[in-house]
């Protein structure tokens, strides 16, 4: 056996070995949402009647509806307020504070949750005693969400800004083009991927929250995970199996979407250039 098969076995088992350790225990919580006992570590045979019962459920069914509407929002928030950051510190390279600026964008990836969390309370909590708004409710949640997606938003749609060709722009603003035309026909769609990427995170990250969300939520607002996180509390329950594989099943199939439609996107701009690269080709000779 020479070493070249030798160091291809060792690698194949090396990545096999990992992808059971990441998706080994999602499987096998899949698998236990089918689980017919009220034991979830005890097999009591195959049903779909968790499935059935979650519908009944009002405070998971309640719980998921303003999670989703919570990410909904702070995601595009976060991929507007983002985009707008990273333009700054891209286009932007002279302008006073800018090296304050990009560290306090960069802050809440680095911070605990937990300072945060408990930061934003306080000053909500001040806010509240001097104007009387706003109430600690889905809005806190928001914005707690929005200002820790921002940060992401801006590292995704900062890398792609940072790669792209610059000249395309410089070029349509001698052509007379203005600023917010140059944006829209030539910038925004170069980036357009970045922005979906850096939106599909930024409402993972919301959809996911908990340690924020539980110092933002007041009452009547909780979400799925604090929902899931006080019934775990209180014993593991079958139903929290089922909206845990449903949640695996939506986040795989955006996935999935997110990178056919990127696939797609990249394959037509390669055949656009190769298009191009022939025309020129073309007319100089």
């Amino acid at each position: 056996m020479s070493a070249m098969t030798s160091g291809r076995r060792i690698g194949i088992a090396w990545m096999l070995a990992i992808y059971l350790f990441l998706y080994l225990p999602i499987a096998t919580l899949i698998a236990y949402s089918f689980n017919d006992s009220k034991m979830v570590t005890l097999w009591g045979g195959f049903t779909f009647r968790w499935y059935s019962e979650l519908w009944n459920d009002r405070d998971i069914m309640d719980a998921f509806k303003l999670s989703l509407q919570i990410a909904l929002i702070s995601a595009t928030l976060s991929v507007v307020l983002g985009t707008m950051a990273a333009l700054a510190l891209v286009r932007y390279r002279s302008f006073r504070g800018r090296a304050l600026f990009s560290s306090m964008v960069n802050a809440p990836l680095v911070m605990p949750d937990v300072l945060v969390g408990l930061s934003l309370l306080l000053m909500l909590v001040a806010i509240q005693k001097a104007f009387g708004v706003p109430e600690r409710g889905m809005m806190t949640i928001i914005m707690g969400h929005s200002l820790l997606g921002m940060a992401y938003a801006t590292v995704v749609v900062r890398s792609r800004l940072l790669e792209m060709d610059k000249s395309l722009e410089e070029a349509a603003l001698d052509l007379g083009a203005q600023p917010f035309q140059v944006f829209r026909r030539i910038t925004l769609p170069l980036i357009t991927q970045a922005l979906l990427s850096a939106w599909l995170l930024t409402f993972t990250v919301s959809l996911d929250d908990v340690v924020i969300t539980a110092f933002l939520s007041g009452p009547g607002s909780n979400t799925l995970p604090i929902v899931i996180f006080s019934r775990a509390k209180l014993g593991l329950n079958p139903m929290v199996n089922v909206v845990a594989s449903l949640t695996v099943l939506v986040v795989g199939v955006a996935l999935l979407a997110s990178s056919w439609w990127m696939a797609r996107q990249e394959r037509q701009r390669a055949k656009d250039m190769a298009l191009t690269w022939k025309q020129e080709t073309t007319e100089l000779h």
